[in-house]
Parts: C-alpha cells; sequence; structure tokens
C-alpha cells in the first residue's frame, strides 16, 4: 500500500469566503483528505499580501511551527509577500500555490508592484515545487520569475455539476460574480450597462466587499448610474442564492482586467450561459471561443456592445449558450484536482 504524503495547507482569512481562489483552496483540502491523506488546516492572518508587521511576525512564527515531516501547501497570498529570510528559516519543505503573481494584482503603485515582483521571485527559489491552476500562470513564471518548466504542475481547478436546471427569468438576467474588487472591472460593467438602458434587461453583481472603500465607490456608480432597481448589487449571498441567480441568467458578464484562471467562467459554462468577458491574463484560454465574446479589457465602449449584441440577438444567445453547456461536460472534478496536487505531494521532489 503506498503511503501518503502528509501536509499542512497554510491559508490566509477565512476559508469559507466565496472568492475563486478560497473556493479552490478549499475544495482541494477536501479532495486531499477525500484521498486517505493527513491534510492539517493552518488558518494565517487574514490580512496577507498586507500584514502588519505583527501578523507577518505571527505567521512566520505559525509556519516555523510545522514539522519538516510535513510539506508545507503555501497560498499565493502568503507566499508571494512574506520575507525571504522568513521563508528560508522554515522547516517544512514548501509547495507554492500560486494562482497568479500578485506583483500582476490592479492598482499597485510602481514602488509596491517592484517590491512584491521581487519578493515572490525570490522566494519561489526555495519552494520545492509549484502549483498553478493554469497553463498561463505556468507560463508567467517561467518566462519572468526564472521557474524551471519542471518544478511547476498544473492543478486544473475542477467544477460542481449545477443544482437547478436553467429557468431564465423576463426581463434576461446579466449576471456577474466577482469579489468587488478593482481587478474584477465592476465599475466598466456598470458603465456599460447606462449605454443600453434603452434595452429590457436585468442585471446582479454578486461578490463581497474586498474593502469598504471601493464597494463604497461601486453603489455610489450605481446609484448615480439612474438604473435603479434594473440593477443590483447584493454583496456576498449564500450557496443557494448563487445557484438560482445561475439558473435565472441568460449572460453571465465579467469585465474582468486580469484572471489567473477563473473558475466562475467555469460555473458560467457548467450552467450553459454565454460569456462576455475580457482579453486579459487566462481567460481566453479558459473560456472556449464558441461560448464567449471577448473584448479589450477596461473598453466599455466594446463591452456594452457586446452586451447589446446577445441582447438584441437571442438567436446567437442561445447559440453560444448551447455550445457553453456541452463544452461544461468535459470540464474535471474536484477529484482531478486533487489527484494532481497528490502526485506532486507524493513524488520524488519531497522525497
Amino acid at each position: 500500500m503506498t503511503l501518503l504524503r502528509p501536509a499542512t495547507f497554510a491559508i490566509p482569512g477565512d476559508i469559507t469566503a466565496l472568492t475563486g481562489g478560497y473556493i479552490y483552496e478549499r475544495r482541494l483540502l477536501e479532495g486531499l483528505r477525500d484521498q486517505g491523506r493527513d491534510v492539517r488546516h493552518l488558518e494565517l492572518p487574514a490580512a496577507f499580501p498586507d500584514p502588519s508587521p505583527a501578523e507577518m511576525a505571527t505567521a512566520i512564527r505559525q509556519l516555523q511551527a510545522v514539522p519538516q515531516n510535513r510539506v508545507l501547501i503555501l497560498d499565493g497570498l502568503v507566499f508571494g509577500a512574506i520575507d525571504t529570510a522568513a521563508l528560508a528559516s522554515l522547516r517544512a519543505p514548501v509547495l507554492a500555490m500560486v494562482h497568479h503573481p500578485l506583483a500582476l494584482e490592479t492598482g499597485l503603485d510602481p514602488v509596491r508592484r517592484d517590491h512584491l515582483f521581487r519578493t515572490e521571485r525570490d522566494n519561489l527559489q526555495l519552494s520545492r515545487h509549484v502549483l498553478v491552476p493554469s497553463p498561463h500562470t505556468r507560463d508567467i513564471l517561467i518566462r519572468d520569475y526564472g521557474v524551471e518548466a519542471s518544478q511547476i504542475s498544473i492543478a486544473r481547478p475542477g467544477i460542481d455539476q449545477p443544482t437547478l436546471p436553467p429557468v431564465p427569468v423576463t426581463p434576461p438576467l446579466i449576471l456577474s460574480v466577482g469579489i468587488l474588487h478593482p481587478r474584477k472591472g465592476h465599475d466598466i460593467l456598470i458603465d456599460s450597462l447606462t449605454r443600453i438602458a434603452d434595452l429590457d434587461w436585468q442585471a446582479v453583481i454578486v461578490g463581497s466587499p474586498w474593502d469598504h472603500d471601493h464597494a463604497s465607490e461601486l453603489h455610489a456608480m450605481a446609484k448615480a448610474s439612474g438604473l435603479g432597481n434594473r440593477l443590483r448589487l447584493p454583496g456576498k449571498v449564500s450557496a443557494d442564492v448563487l445557484q438560482r441567480l445561475f439558473a435565472q441568467a441568460s449572460v453571465f458578464a465579467l469585465a474582468t482586467r486580469y484572471e489567473g484562471y477563473g473558475i466562475v467562467f467555469d460555473e458560467a459554462l457548467s450552467h450553459g450561459l454565454p460569456i462576455v468577458s475580457c482579453a486579459t491574463g487566462a481567460v481566453p484560454e479558459t473560456v472556449p471561443a464558441e461560448a464567449r465574446l471577448l473584448v479589450p479589457p477596461d473598453d466599455t465602449t466594446s463591452f456594452a456592445a457586446a452586451l447589446r449584441d446577445l441582447l438584441e440577438h437571442p438567436e446567437k444567445r442561445a447559440r453560444l449558450a448551447s455550445a457553453s453547456a456541452a463544452l461544461a461536460t468535459a470540464l474535471p472534478g474536484w477529484a482531478n484536482t486533487a489527484q494532481a496536487a497528490g502526485t506532486v505531494l507524493d513524488g520524488p521532489c519531497f522525497d
């Protein structure tokens, strides 16, 4: 009988948060345990990648306590920001979980961007192996961060099958799901919706606030848009409510400025929705061409035009929706994600 190598999965903050990264890591943790593997969850301070000195010190003490006979799977928000000397002091061998490099986040000033780039580049030289969700992220780490291809494995996110059948509502529902963060481009979506106000539709933007100021800006934009109750921003919703919204939707729209993968696109595919998004990051490889309309990021005019195209041409919307549903049948499950990660954990890099 093959012995499964034990691990500790260190993740900052609330693992139940409904963001793509947390969903991925929670389901990966569950999947590794389902293999019969001893995997402990270590909750680190939530402030990463911008911890206070006290929070950084707390995280370092927690990580230093992980014994050398356990692989330390370290979430990318921590891995890319933790002090390099502290990372080198850890006893446990590190498996880095990099969704996308932190220096690619939206809205960073040049000094902060450079600091994150240098820290993550140096830290990657200390990891035994790196897990990424997509070929896109792998290629960036090879090209820009000096990581050898042999040190990187892809563990593509899985998908859960919908719990409700499609029941599209009238007027058509445009659904967007993503944390209220500048990178998600909800400001572009709101502006785009004002440009198609002459059409009959309703829209919901679901997502937990990233910070109070940005969430307030989005709510102020929505109020000033004149769209009234046609546009709702309910914040974080339960899994059941989210499933209901996906079932009711006719279009999925996310004006993202960057994605290292984009689990929510797989969710939209599984619900048979046509997708309007942006040609940036991993989006073109995550969302099949047959199911999408992609426009340049930060291009409100083009994004509005794509939405108008689907709303004014229901036959085109139906064609993309049909392709989306068909393509979803080939998406992997979370057991596949765990299998890919388990192969790395039990591989020679941790002997």
